[in-house]
């Protein structure tokens, strides 16, 4: 009785110790993925500087998602190496920003709704990249504002002018003015992009997993003046409704 009793609690010890041992094996195998992935996104796939030690890891992870996961067709944005610039897009998915982070040779700070800035699990992340929150209907001169500080300093800012998503199959919509303000009261060009292809339009993060073949197409910059706002505002939205562009 007693070395049946014995014989138990061996093999009971010998399935917990294979259990640990499996645990480690798989705890250490997810160590050593994720560290070749850092090292992978900073000194292989790193498409740009930042300014910050995880920002650099995590532009290169995006790159690495979006060429291979989503096979993305992006058209390179032919930034000037200094300077203040204003990228603008068209808005379907919440895979736009990462799109844009894969196409720049520049760190990008964007404009963001509140309600995409608040979000629990995302807050950080805007906040740890200097995103710019905008609240439309409360305090939106703060946005402004730190928009303009920005441009000043000669970074690049990003703002989704139609200031939320709008599909291709919805009526068309005019843009915010605010860019076309931004460009007149800083000289900033304005980088007029169109997004297409996404496998999860009007969707934030479902669009994310949602394999598509995403493409990018960049326009030539322009300057808006305040004598020709009304010609520069149609040049941007020309290029962010074309809806017959073809990247092959």
């Amino acid at each position: 009785m007693q070395s049946a009793s014995v014989c138990a609690m061996n093999v009971n010890s010998y399935g917990s110790g294979l259990i640990m041992g499996m645990f480690y094996l798989w705890l250490t195998l997810g160590i050593t993925v994720f560290v070749l992935l850092v090292i992978y996104a900073l000194f292989i796939n790193r498409g740009t500087k930042w300014n910050k030690f995880w920002l650099n890891v995590i532009d290169g992870l995006i790159r690495y998602f979006v060429r291979y996961y989503h096979r993305a067709k992006l058209q390179s944005i032919p930034l000037p190496k200094q300077g203040a610039v204003l990228v603008v897009s068209n808005h379907i998915s919440g895979l736009d920003p990462l799109l844009l982070i894969a196409a720049s040779p520049r760190p990008l700070r964007f404009i963001i709704a509140h309600e995409q800035y608040d979000r629990l699990y995302l807050k950080w992340l805007f906040r740890y990249a200097n995103a710019i929150r905008v609240n439309r209907h409360l305090h939106p001169e703060r946005a402004v504002r730190s928009a303009l500080k920005a441009l000043k300093k000669g970074e690049v800012v990003v703002v989704f002018p139609h200031g939320k998503i709008i599909l291709d199959s919805e009526p068309a919509q005019k843009i915010k003015h605010g860019v076309i303000k931004l460009s007149e009261w800083t000289g900033a060009p304005i980088y007029p992009c169109r997004i297409d292809g996404v496998k999860g339009q009007g969707e934030i993060m479902q669009a994310l997993v949602k394999r598509g073949q995403p493409r990018l197409m960049v326009a030539a910059p322009v300057i808006c003046r305040k004598e020709t706002e009304q010609s520069c505002e149609e040049y941007l939205l020309r290029i962010m409704q074309n809806r017959s562009y073809n990247m092959d």
